[in-house]
């Protein structure tokens, strides 16, 4: 069994050594329930699929026997059969024919099915398939109360992350963390790829700044797996007063630093595909601003407009309507005129080049942010740059001597090497 453990100020890591390993390229564009192309890791003799912690059941189901198991779950957190990304089952389906006992689940931002716009408040409910008590992580209780974690010996952790600072499953991961270090209860956290483990990058955040959609001093994107990140959070003692918890993470295998990964099932609704999923760090920005990003359409944080922007320097154009994931869009039934980034290569970095680009060409710079952009940004200087001009070569020049000092912090915890 290849498990690390992370108890009080001390943690062993235990990982395999991949030995010829190189990443085998996989279909950029489809997340839907299609057939897309295998994730895996190519040796000098045979493809090695990636395989998520969930699937390695026998690393992880005797920690489970006999105890009554709390588990913080959403669509993504499934058992593919054989390899194969259109067939699965859904971890807490599993667990129970195995007889594991779980006593309740806890779902994140977007709900347990994974159906809420974001933002939307989840309301605690009954899974009508198993007759499971669930309750919201999202809305009035971002943090398990001791009411709610009385009786439960164990706290199993599977969400997939996009590995960027303001998508929340690594805030409910925090709070979950800390609940649990509060009330002697062990964690389990059964890692998954990052598909944006490739960059690290964009502005740290300002303590002031601090909030659900952005927790933790790291940058825009950290390059760990949420796997990796607990142990960041655990060892760095960013829990209350400086807690830490019995964490135990289940790595994942065949996965190393080049690997990269298309996710099968999409994250959230309006992260249609790894091309949405890719520039979300970047376009994501334009939610604290008056510029659509895209939701109400099929292409969401693959496009960015507004009825403002001059239609000369911006002949693209879309309409957004109301869909699923996005009940009431942004300039909802008005013609948008932006730019199509459906197409564009893959980012390795976090770019505003966008974000200034339409900031520039707005007619109307004094209603251009609204109150969200700083806890975006997770810095008051980005807007203040913007405003007054400053070259996106300046701007990013700004964060590098922080991405030093974090990327020393950060390799303590990766758990796979080339």
């Amino acid at each position: 069994m290849l498990k690390i453990r992370l108890k009080n100020t001390y943690f062993i890591l235990v990982f395999l050594s991949f030995h010829s390993l190189i990443s085998c390229q996989t279909k950029k564009n489809d997340i839907s329930s299609k057939k897309i192309a295998e994730n895996a890791v190519i040796s000098s003799k045979k493809i090695l699929p990636i395989k998520p912690a969930a699937q390695q059941t026998s690393d992880y189901l005797g920690a489970l026997k006999d105890k009554n198991i709390a588990v913080v779950a959403n669509q993504t957190s499934v058992i593919f059969k054989n390899n194969d990304n259109d067939s699965y089952t859904h971890i807490v389906d599993s667990l129970l024919s195995l007889d594991i006992h779980i006593a309740k689940v806890f779902a994140p931002e977007h709900g347990f099915r994974g159906k809420a716009d974001a933002g939307e408040h989840i309301l605690d409910q009954k899974d009508k398939k198993t007759g499971l008590p669930i309750f919201s992580l999202y809305g009035k209780n971002k943090k398990p109360s001791k009411e709610l974690l009385q009786g439960v010996d164990f706290v199993l952790f599977d969400i997939q992350d996009v590995g960027v600072r303001f998508y929340t499953y690594i805030s409910t991961l925090h709070y979950v963390m800390e609940a649990c270090a509060e009330n002697g209860i062990p964690v389990m956290v059964l890692d998954r790829p990052n598909p944006n483990r490739h960059i690290v990058d964009g502005p740290m955040l300002d303590k002031a700044l601090t909030s659900f959609v952005g927790m933790h001093p790291v940058p825009t994107i950290y390059g760990l797996t949420i796997g990796e990140y607990a142990l960041m959070i655990n060892g760095e003692k960013w829990l209350k007063n400086g807690i830490q918890c019995d964490l135990t993470v289940i790595p994942l295998k065949n996965y190393n630093n080049a690997s990269r990964y298309d996710l099968p099932i999409k994250p959230s609704p309006n992260l249609p595909n790894a091309q949405s999923i890719n520039l979300y760090p970047s376009l994501c920005l334009f939610e604290g601003t008056v510029i659509s990003c895209g939701r109400g359409t099929a292409q969401q944080f693959q496009l960015y407009g507004s009825p403002d922007l001059p239609k000369n320097n911006f002949p693209f154009s879309f309409t957004p309507q109301p869909n699923f994931g996005s009940k009431n869009p942004k300039h909802k039934g008005k013609i948008c005129y932006g730019e199509d980034l459906t197409k564009h290569p893959q980012m390795s970095k976090f770019d505003i080049t966008w974000i200034k680009k339409a900031y520039d060409n707005s007619p109307d710079k004094t209603l251009f942010f609204n109150d969200f952009f700083d806890k975006l940004a997770g810095t008051y200087s980005l807007k203040k740059q913007l405003i007054q001009g400053i070259s996106t070569q300046e701007i990013e020049a700004t964060w590098k001597e922080d991405l030093v000092i974090f990327n020393k912090t950060r390799s303590k915890y990766t758990l796979y090497t080339k």
